[in-house]
């Protein structure tokens, strides 16, 4: 009897353990949703402040940060600046990796199409301003480096057509599957083919022109005049991209994300618009590409691997796939967090991509919907935890 009533008792405190833990994981929860809800609210409440200011005040804001930005690498910023490496590489580095979030943005968060090998786009006008323009090149032309960047980008474009009109027929997984064998076709053709030089890579990539006293502005030591022309290159494209948000192509593209079928019976041409996705978003990844090339001076195909193309797929989803301003600074941190942590790991540098590693882990627990989503996905996440919710 006496084991009998030491089992039960086992079972009663295991029980209470199980219950105390399951109260715990619900205030857990709890303490998230009415902090998210507060930073909706805070969030809600700037915009609208925002929005009432009076629209020089607004532009006035804007122009003043937009030169805080050109200013950034003359600015010394406590915490913001990195020691291992020049402040201004870092600098065009997240300018890059904006203009392709801003690029992928479209394909994944506007069109709804799940791109894993943006990698060959950014590959394609990468190779495209080395193949024609570096004198090492088999086919080197003598075409000047602003005649290469409109190359760069209908090359892309016409490769973005190229992969899309047989595949964007497919959805989901398989959709991600066939784009993620494009970039690996691209890489190994990098690798084999005598155009691009294999593994030994092409150098003397030229550069923006430009001269002051006799010295180019576009050299190799300094990173600044690149990142001020990513940065140019980047706010026009953001413009242009919020345009087409905002117009009849953008409105196509939110109805096929959100149901194609429904789209298609009110008069959508789902595939027609779904191409036009994937070319621009091929462009604006060739551009970067190009930009890419220019500043290296030199490329080969370990540049353009599978891990680079996840990262571009990171920057969106955490972020906040669909909201510019998310995807933004996502960009920003996956670009920026990995040069940073070299500051407090130069004796133990294998832990650099561990610590970045448990940041994005982190993040996409406290933020699945990201950083600063749309607002319009931030509800469809909501909706479906509550169907989870009332189906458990």
């Amino acid at each position: 009897m006496s084991e009998i009533n030491e089992a039960t008792q086992r079972q009663e405190a295991s029980g209470d353990t199980g219950v105390k833990a399951g109260v715990q994981k619900t205030e857990g929860a709890k303490r998230l949703r009415q902090l998210d809800m507060a930073r909706s609210q805070f969030a809600t409440r700037v915009r609208q402040r925002w929005a009432a200011l009076p629209r020089w005040v607004r532009v006035a804001t804007l122009l003043a940060f937009i030169a805080v930005l050109y200013g950034l690498p003359n600015l010394n910023i406590p915490f913001i600046r990195t020691e291992s490496i020049a402040f201004s590489s870092v600098l065009f580095t997240c300018a890059v990796y904006v203009l392709v979030a801003v690029g992928l943005n479209v394909v994944i968060g506007l069109a709804g199409l799940l791109d894993l090998g943006y990698i060959g786009f950014f590959a394609v006008g990468a190779y495209s301003v080395a193949v024609f323009g570096s004198p090492q090149s088999e086919i080197a032309t003598e075409y000047p480096w602003l005649a290469l960047i409109p190359i760069a980008i209908a090359l892309s474009m016409v490769s973005g057509v190229i992969l899309g009109m047989p595949t964007l027929r497919l959805r989901g997984d398989y959709l991600a599957i066939v784009t993620l064998g494009f970039g690996e076709i691209v890489r190994l053709i990098a690798v084999n083919s005598s155009i691009t030089n294999g593994q030994q890579g092409i150098s003397q990539v030229p550069r923006p022109p430009g001269e002051i006293d006799g010295e180019r502005i576009f050299g190799v030591v300094s990173a600044r005049p690149y990142y001020w022309l990513a940065l140019t290159v980047v706010l026009i494209c953001m413009l242009g991209v919020r345009q087409l948000e905002n117009s009849r192509v953008g409105r196509a593209w939110l109805a096929i994300r959100e149901d194609e079928d429904a789209a298609e019976l009110m008069g959508v041409p789902a595939f027609r618009f779904k191409l036009w996705a994937f070319a621009i978003g091929a462009a604006l990844g060739g551009l970067s590409g190009a930009l890419f090339a220019s500043r290296q001076g030199y490329i080969n195909s370990n540049s353009f691997d599978l891990l680079l193309s996840i990262l571009f797929v990171a920057a969106v989803v955490l972020g906040g796939s669909g909201n510019m301003l998310g995807v933004t600074l996502g960009a920003i941190l996956i670009a920026y967090l990995p040069e940073k942590l070299r500051d407090f790991s130069e004796d133990l540098p294998e832990y650099r991509f561990l610590a970045f590693g448990l940041a994005l882990v982190v993040i996409m627990i406290f933020r699945p919907q990201g950083l600063i989503p749309s607002r319009r996905r931030a509800v469809e996440l909501k909706d479906r935890q509550e169907e989870v919710t009332v189906g458990g």
